[in-house]
């Protein structure tokens, strides 16, 4: 057997902080740690795609570019009132592909300190000095502004996936222009349920003409996989020439990008789903339980239980009873702030959020 024992020291170390990750496989408890949250991919073995190839066959460079991507990047760039859109193979892809890329030595990246792994990432392979803000915190944000050199990118989500907060959009919009900040907003967790059609935040408020990169991703809302950046015909050639993520992946199969088609044309129509998961969403946050919830008005629903076994231990008390709500641990949340990351979901019933609610009161 290969000697690999030097692996063990910080697989020990996870250990001893009660962190220590293990692969679970579903079975079949009431889903309340998916992001699926229109229910989207409980009926993607419906959808008639068995004529497409199973593969692109190569980086979109070479041999992987087809008609059907074109034709859907169209689509969603028509759909979020964008010039040009790009696809990626996901979420993580894109954010690490456009913020490696984007910047040259010299300019300057701020970036909201609770934003994705994804977009942290992508700012340590750029070139640029980077600088995190305290959440949401425009005072902090316009202290780093003031600092910042060359061409300035500010990095936030509209919605934060380990909190359920929005971000405050209007008033990042106003504070960026007078410092010439480019502004890029993941849209991750507003995909499909934020707005009207599930346009997502930027579209809702109107400032889609005063973004310069937007990232939507398909392995939420859209029940799929894969992602997109939204921007400028400029914007979308710079990713083709630079972005490494996008230059060397073999591309989205066509059967993967029809599913992402037929997702776009259900969103418009997902009135009542979006109307239901709100009323789950309002009963939930007037609960009242025996652990400090964060105040979200989307989807995910955040209680704070401190401590990586005693959040375990309630997680485990929810699994028991059939409910499917997954801990999250430090590091991946600071000291302190481990929580019940519990995602709401159109398919939920009243009923199920009412057991939810019980089983924490």
């Amino acid at each position: 057997m290969y000697n690999d024992d030097f692996l063990q020291g910080k697989l020990l170390e996870r250990k001893e902080q009660n962190a220590f990750r293990t692969l679970r496989l579903p079975d079949g408890k009431i889903d309340f740690c998916s992001n699926d949250y229109l229910g989207i991919a409980r009926v993607g073995e419906q959808l008639p795609f068995s004529d497409l190839r199973l593969s692109s066959t190569g980086s979109r460079l070479l041999a992987g570019n087809y008609e059907l991507i074109e034709e859907v990047e169209q689509q969603i760039a028509t759909f979020h009132q964008a010039d040009a859109a790009l696809i990626f193979n996901s979420g993580y892809d894109a954010n690490l592909g456009l913020l490696s890329c984007i910047s040259q030595k010299g300019d300057t990246i701020i970036y909201d300190f609770l934003s994705h792994a994804s977009i942290r990432d992508g700012i340590k392979l750029s070139q640029a000095q980077s600088f995190a803000f305290l959440h949401n915190d425009l005072d902090d944000l316009e202290r780093r502004l003031k600092q910042a050199t060359g061409n300035i990118f500010v990095v936030t989500e509209s919605v934060f996936s380990m909190d359920g907060d929005l971000c405050p959009l209007a008033e990042l919009v106003d504070l960026c222009k007078p410092y010439n900040a480019h502004l890029i907003i993941d849209e991750a967790h507003a995909t499909g349920v934020v707005g009207d059609k599930g346009e997502g935040l930027v579209q809702q408020l109107n400032f889609h003409q005063q973004v310069f990169a937007r990232v939507h991703t398909f392995g939420k809302g859209c029940g799929c996989h894969g992602a997109v950046v939204l921007g400028s015909n400029f914007l979308r050639d710079y990713l083709i020439n630079f972005a490494r993520s996008f230059i060397y992946s073999t591309a989205l199969p066509p059967h993967a990008i029809a599913t992402i088609s037929k997702s776009y044309e259900l969103f418009p129509t997902m009135n009542k789903e979006r109307k239901h998961l709100q009323l789950l969403i309002d009963y939930f946050q007037s609960a009242n339980i025996n652990y400090p919830k964060l105040i979200s008005n989307t989807p995910i629903q955040v209680v704070i239980v401190e401590g990586n076994a005693e959040v375990k231990r309630v997680a485990n008390l929810l699994q028991d009873s059939n409910l499917d709500v997954r801990p999250i641990l430090y590091p991946t949340v600071p000291k302190g702030k481990e929580r019940l990351r519990i995602v709401l979901h159109s398919f939920n019933t009243l009923e199920e959020v009412k057991l939810l609610v019980s089983l924490l009161s």
